[in-house]
This record gives structure tokens, sequence and C-alpha cells, in this order.
């Protein structure tokens, strides 16, 4: 059955079927007692891409259109390694990245299949350049 993103709202609680972990655990057997058993690792309690676009489709369906390409942009980064994560981040703080290396950063990023974060960098570097917050080169 498809998600009615007006009626399925909590995921969680009225369409647990629809959540899994990365690797594919029903939401049921998530529990704290396998974690506790080292059932499940810290990799499998954490948002799936999927899991966040059914979450984006109930944001919009409740006109929050800004959270929910907030939550694209998180499906988008979902797969992405931890540590590349927080290059990016650090990247995108004001005066640590001159124009180009944000340039770069959104590349890779479209690479990795992540246009909407892509573009957001991009985005971003167009403001910083207006604001002067981009780092000399």
């Amino acid at each position: 059955m498809a998600l009615d993103p007006t009626r399925d709202y909590p995921l969680g609680a009225r369409r647990p079927d629809l959540v899994t972990t990365p690797g594919g655990v029903p939401l049921d057997d998530v529990t704290l007692d396998a974690v506790r058993r080292g059932m499940l690792g810290a990799d499998e309690i954490r948002a799936t891409p999927t899991t966040l676009r059914l979450q984006a489709e109930v944001a919009r369906a409740a006109g929050r259109e800004q959270l929910a390409e907030n939550l694209e942009r998180a499906a988008e980064l979902a797969a992405v390694p931890d540590d590349l994560l927080l290059e990016i981040y650090t990247a995108l703080r004001p005066g640590r990245a001159t124009g180009d290396e944000l340039e770069t950063w959104a590349d890779r990023l479209d690479a990795l299949d992540a246009p909407k974060t892509a573009a957001f960098v991009r985005e971003a570097a167009a403001a910083y350049a207006d604001r002067g917050l981009l780092a000399r080169a």
C-alpha cells in the first residue's frame, strides 16, 4: 500500500512497514535490547534515504515546503560518508573556502548523485560572494 502523506504521519506509528534501517531491518526490530546485544550497530540506527523522502512527502502535504526540501537534501546526503560531510560542512563556514573550492564541492556532490545539495552549495557560494564571506585565494 502506498504512502498517504496526509494520513500516514507519524510513519513509525501508522506505517512502520515503510521504515527500515539501512541494512533492511524492520522498524519493529529496532530495539534497545537489539543494540545492547550487538544485533544492531550504530550504522543501523540512522535514517535511510527512503524514509527521509517519505518524510519529505509528509512535510510537503502539510504545506511545509522548506522542511520538505531540507529532508530531500538529507536523503541525498544519507549515503555520503561522515568524514566527507564534515569536510563539506567545514568548507561552508564563512571564510573557509573560496568560490572555486565551493564549486568543486558542488561538482563532487553532483557526482555523488546529490544535485539538490550541490545547488544549495552553489547558492551559498553566491550569497557568500555577495556578502564578502568567501576565503581569499
